[in-house]
């Protein structure tokens, strides 16, 4: 078929008109997606530089070096993340200038972090555990002009009292009631206990204290009331120790440990595979650590105790004081 002019013109304008109507609408909308204000495409960006790609890669690697600079001679593992973490609750601190609180932190994590902290400027840093002895301790941290003006106490103390005249409980038995309760062992500080039996007091995150005083009901067989109390009635009492030596051909830590508590080796070692041991407030999983003067060790459900003085004897074995905690 051959078109004139005069035929094809409307159906080519028709055909056209056609066209030019599905190209201009817009896309439908898929009925699954909503959002409100106005979708913009963003424009493509351009590749960053290069000088300042390193820029920021220069800044992260001098971060890295000064935390690692602060951090030189620590030998624990587990004790560098803690200060890490540390570090870097002290850079938001001051960049936000606000006072942030740590977890209770063991003793050495303390240590280490305090000894970082006072190489920075701008912060400042207060140590709390509740009394003046305490071994487990928040740390506070905030610009010097902020942290003065906030509430400093960060701890709570809170009291557990009971029937406990005919039901002997050990420090132990406290401490597995609390865990019980299903908070962290992070979240509380030092538990005491009472002379005479007359219960304990721990230590606690403020924020804590209404589950723990609603939660806690019972250690062991016998029932328990838990009631906040201030910070200055803590009844603390030097732990007391029953001190002891043996002479062992190692320093490794199953010789001294079943020694010190009184059970076999092979049963220490399935305590330390089972991760029940801890040297200085960490996990150990290798029972031929060797301990030296100050050590403190610690076997759940069997107590703590001290490396003491340590002596050669004439045979070539050590003569070591080790200070049991009753």
């Amino acid at each position: 078929m051959v078109f004139t002019l005069s035929t094809a013109a409307p159906w080519l304008l028709r055909k056209a008109f056609q066209q030019f109507a599905l190209v201009s609408q817009p896309f439908p909308k898929p009925s699954n997606l909503s959002f409100h204000g106005t979708l913009r495409l963003p424009p493509v960006a351009s590749p960053p530089p290069s000088r300042q790609v390193s820029g920021i890669c220069s800044s992260a690697q001098a971060m890295k070096n000064q935390v690692d600079g602060l951090l030189n001679g620590v030998a624990d593992k587990a004790v560098i993340e803690e200060v890490k973490h540390v570090l870097e609750m002290a850079t938001r601190a001051t960049r936000d200038r606000q006072v942030l609180h740590t977890d209770f932190l063991t003793p050495p994590t303390v240590r280490e972090s305090m000894l970082a902290l006072e190489k920075l400027a701008d912060i400042t840093a207060v140590v709390q555990g509740g009394y003046p002895q305490a071994e487990r301790c928040r740390i506070s941290i905030g610009h010097p002009e902020v942290i003065a003006d906030k509430d400093a106490d960060a701890v709570a103390a809170l009291s557990i009292t009971g029937n406990f005249g005919f039901v002997s409980c050990t420090h132990g038995d406290f401490l597995g009631s609390i865990l019980g309760t299903g908070i962290v062992r992070e979240k509380f500080g030092d538990v005491l206990l009472l002379e005479g039996g007359k219960g304990a007091q721990f230590l606690v995150v403020p924020e804590l204290v209404d589950f723990m005083t609603s939660s806690l009901n019972k250690v062991g067989s016998v029932s328990v009331s838990c009631t906040r109390i201030p910070l200055h009635d803590l009844d603390y009492q030097p732990p007391q120790t029953k001190t002891f030596r043996t002479v062992e051909a190692s320093l490794r830590l199953d010789a001294l440990a079943s020694a010190g508590f009184k059970i076999s080796r092979s049963k220490l070692v399935d305590l330390i595979s089972n991760r029940d041991v801890r040297v200085n407030w960490s996990t150990v999983t290798k029972n031929n650590t060797n301990l030296k003067s100050g050590d403190i060790i610690s076997v759940s459900g069997k107590g703590r105790m001290k490396v003491g003085e340590i002596n050669n004897t004439k045979k070539g074995k050590f003569a070591v004081e080790l200070i049991r905690y009753i």
